[in-house]
């Protein structure tokens, strides 16, 4: 198992213990050597022994509420130290097929979805490094087990891009 696999999954079992209907959640992701030499004090508080070779996640502040994630994701850029970067969502999805179904209307939308019988309440977890390398984890509300939890390298890729834009050098934003 990679490390980016490896905190992938710890992430979303840290979330899963802490219940659903949570905000999302972003995670600067950090090697642990550079950590331990940039901020040995935060390393030590997180149990960073010197011979781990590990990649922590260190949570960022809350996203803001005004507007839709990937326009906040729109916004980040990350400095060098930064490995790479993960983030927890819930999203409620429905079948493709259903989807057009869906009213133009926002208010009318949301009303809807709440009630459709096939929608789905989903947590992701994508983390993305500075390598290109992706991992995400998926759980359903309804299969709400560490036994039913999907893991793959690109669960969704929609938003796995829109994580590795945010590493890219800021003139290419």
């Amino acid at each position: 198992m990679t490390h980016l696999e490896e905190v992938v999954r710890d992430l979303e079992r840290h979330t899963a213990d802490e219940g659903w209907d949570a905000p999302p959640r972003l995670y600067a992701l950090v090697e642990s050597a550079e950590l331990r030499r940039q901020e040995p004090g935060l390393a030590e508080q997180l149990g960073l022994s010197a011979d781990s070779d590990t990649i922590a996640a260190l949570e960022q502040p809350p996203l803001p509420d005004a507007v839709s994630i990937e326009e906040a994701l729109a916004t980040i850029v990350w400095p060098e130290a930064v490995t790479g970067c993960a983030l927890v969502v819930e999203r409620v999805v429905l079948p493709p097929a259903v989807e057009e179904q869906m009213p133009d209307d926002d208010g009318e939308a949301l009303a809807w979805l709440a009630e459709h019988p096939l929608r789905e309440e989903v947590r992701m977890v994508v983390g993305v490094l500075r390598d290109g390398s992706r991992h995400s984890a998926l759980r359903l509300r309804k299969h709400d087990s560490v036994d039913e939890v999907l893991s793959e390298a690109d669960l969704v890729p929609a938003l796995a891009d829109a994580l590795a834009a945010t590493l890219e050098p800021e003139s290419e934003h």
